[in-house]
């Protein structure tokens, strides 16, 4: 019972946070799974986020597809391209000490905190478009960046939001919301290709899938709220929440380096 409240209390943690600022509440779900829902193997609770993730990125697609802030041909290439990366990246984190596996992964939030706290904020081309005559410009870099975001997705089992919106700016010029609205699609088929690798090998909790998305609805409605109301310092939160990244990422850190180095 203690433990399913947790589920929900951490997954509701995730929800808001996603909803807040648009992305980041997918890099704190293992973590939370592991030490403070409990859940014993690391590459269970990667399985077991890499589905939440997923789902919770679907949902927040249909909204931002509404408001037509999504570009689904650099989506779509960026997430085919991703998908292979994000096949091979699941298959080699499988086969990798648990244990050395989460330092990894506080290593990888320490390095993601610190871009997003530098990161600068551009307008951006809001007219770009993958067609036959930009292609030969958009096509290696959406493929490349796709290729690498999606392999680290896969071999840490996170949806890559954090990644996979710097790379289709950096690969497009899209401005950051439509980038934003990009990503989800791309989180969601990199969450839904982890996911499957993982569960193929048992490593999936169904029951706490379910107690996480249920608290994640909940928290992204009142992540949503609060960011409507708070829309003006959304820079201000970004860079508190990459403190917060932080914070964990040295915890994750701290308690995997003696359990690796012995």
């Amino acid at each position: 019972m203690v433990q399913d409240f947790l589920a929900v209390f951490s997954g509701s943690l995730v929800g808001f946070v996603l909803g807040l600022i648009g992305g980041g509440g997918s890099i704190l779900a293992v973590p939370l799974l592991v030490y403070v829902v409990g859940v014993k193997s690391p590459h269970v609770a990667i399985g077991t986020s890499a589905v939440a993730v997923a789902l919770s990125a679907t949902t927040n697609l249909i909204d931002h597809a509404r408001h037509n802030h999504v570009k689904w041909r650099c989506a779509i290439v960026f997430a085919g391209a991703g998908i292979i990366g994000a096949l091979v990246g699941s298959e080699i984190g499988k086969r990798i000490d648990g244990q050395k596996l989460l330092l990894l992964f506080g290593v990888l939030m320490l390095v993601i905190s610190g871009l997003m706290f530098m990161k600068k904020h551009t307008g951006g081309n809001e007219a770009v478009q993958l067609t036959s005559t930009s292609a030969p410009k958009l096509l290696p870099y959406l493929v490349m960046y796709g290729i690498t975001v999606g392999a680290m997705s896969g071999f840490f089992g996170i949806g890559g939001g954090f990644l996979i919106v710097p790379g289709l700016m950096a690969a497009t010029d899209m401005p950051m919301i439509f980038a934003i609205g990009s990503s989800l699609f791309c989180v969601a088929a990199f969450g839904f290709t982890t996911a499957g690798s993982y569960a193929t090998s048992g490593l999936v909790d169904w029951a706490l899938v379910v107690l996480f998305i249920g608290g994640g609805i909940v928290g992204g409605l009142i992540g949503r709220y609060a960011s409507t109301a708070l829309a003006k310092r959304k820079h201000l939160l970004s860079q508190s929440f990459s403190g917060i990244v932080a914070a964990v990422g040295l915890y994750v850190v701290a308690r995997g380096l003696p359990a690796v180095i012995g």
